[in-house]
């Protein structure tokens, strides 16, 4: 009977030993070589995004204004801001019925912020593609000041979007009409890797 015993007691603990070793191999972690490499990998990319701000006039182009920002493929460093302006003066109009007399004939200067604005970030995503997000705001002054006036006139234009492109890749990030010059604004953007 101790023998049976013995035996009975030796195959119960050569089962549990196996059946504990099954799962302690799955849970093994990966090494480094197992892991595929993503994206997200990409530790050192660095890329070009030139975005071009033309206005046309129907099919004819009155302007085009190129901006290239440098920025890494991957975080932490994959985005990129320009800012590029002036400040404008606009007279501002005195609100009195009669104006002192030795009032000065012109109200007080208030500056008006023109020129333009992008915010861009791009990650690496699968199959040599960027996912590339893109802010652009623009402000100018238009060419003719308002019928009657002393003061300029303002235009803006603010567009804001995400598109996926290629290396070398051009594309319309967006185009949209001003509605009191007839003029299309339309923004291209190309992406370029760095080699």
């Amino acid at each position: 009977m101790t023998r049976f015993l013995q035996t009975l007691a030796s195959l119960v603990l050569a089962l549990t030993t196996t059946a504990t070793a099954g799962p302690q191999d799955a849970e093994k972690p990966k090494t480094p070589e197992a892991v595929p490499k993503t994206a997200a990998a990409v530790v050192n990319m660095p890329l070009k995004v030139q975005v071009v701000i033309g206005r046309y006039q129907g099919e004819e182009k009155i302007s085009s204004m190129p901006f290239t920002l440098s920025l890494n493929g991957a975080p932490p460093n994959n985005h990129a801001n320009l800012r590029m302006g002036s400040k404008i003066p606009v007279v501002m109009m005195l609100m009195t019925n009669v104006p002192p007399k030795d009032a000065p004939a012109s109200g007080p200067v208030q500056y008006q912020d023109v020129g333009t604005n992008i915010d861009c970030s791009a990650t690496a995503i699968d199959d040599g593609r960027f996912m590339v997000s893109i802010s652009v705001e623009d402000t100018s002054v238009y060419p003719e000041r308002g019928p009657g006036s002393g003061n300029p006139s303002f235009r803006s234009f603010r567009a804001g979007d995400t598109m996926t492109l290629r290396n070398g890749q051009t594309a319309q990030f967006t185009a949209a009409t001003d509605k009191i010059s007839g003029e299309q604004t339309r923004v291209d953007v190309t992406l370029t890797v760095v080699k």
